[in-house]
C-alpha cells in the first residue's frame, strides 16, 4: 500500500513538472531597434525604428576644434551607430545646408538609432572638414542640438 501511495505520488510530481511549461519571455529581438530587449526569447512585434515620419528635429551643427563651421550637407543613416562610410550613398537621408546659418535642421525623426555624418568648410582655415557622430533619439517630439566633430 505504501509503495503503491509513494508511486502515484511520484507520478503526480513529474506530471506537475512535465506540464507546468514556463512561457518565453516576448519583446523585440533586433538589436537595430530602439525597443531591443536582450532578454527576449520570442518576437513580439514590438521593435520600433529610427527613420521620417516622426516628430523630433535634430538640430546638428558642424564644429571643428569646438567652433562654428558653415555646412554644406548632412548624410543620416538609420538604425546603427556604426559610421557607414564617407559614400553619400550609403546614407537614407542627406539634406543640403542653407550656408548661410551654422546648422542643418534634420526634421520628421521617429526615436532610434542615427549615424549623422557632415560636410561643411571653416572659414578660418579656408578648408572644407567633415565628421560624424552616432546619436540616439529617446524622445518622440520636440528638437534636440547635436554638436558633430569635423576634421580636415
Amino acid at each position: 500500500m505504501k509503495t503503491s501511495k509513494t508511486i502515484i505520488l511520484l507520478l503526480i510530481s513529474i506530471a506537475l513538472f512535465v506540464g507546468c511549461k514556463k512561457d518565453k519571455t516576448k519583446g523585440c529581438k533586433d538589436p537595430n531597434s530602439i525597443t531591443y530587449n536582450p532578454e527576449a526569447e520570442e518576437d513580439d512585434g514590438s521593435c520600433e525604428y529610427s527613420g521620417v515620419g516622426g516628430n523630433v528635429t535634430i538640430v546638428a551643427y558642424p564644429k571643428h576644434h569646438g567652433n562654428d563651421t558653415r555646412p554644406y550637407n548632412v548624410y543620416v543613416k538609420f538604425n546603427t551607430q556604426e559610421f557607414p562610410g564617407e559614400n553619400p550613398s550609403l546614407y537614407d537621408l542627406q539634406i543640403a545646408a542653407d550656408t548661410t546659418e551654422n546648422h542643418i535642421e534634420i526634421e520628421n525623426l521617429k526615436r532610434g538609432y542615427y549615424y549623422i555624418y557632415m560636410t561643411a568648410f571653416d572659414t578660418s582655415i579656408s578648408a572644407i572638414v567633415t565628421g560624424g557622430i552616432p546619436t540616439t533619439v529617446t524622445m518622440t517630439a520636440g528638437e534636440m542640438d547635436l554638436d558633430v566633430p569635423v576634421t580636415e
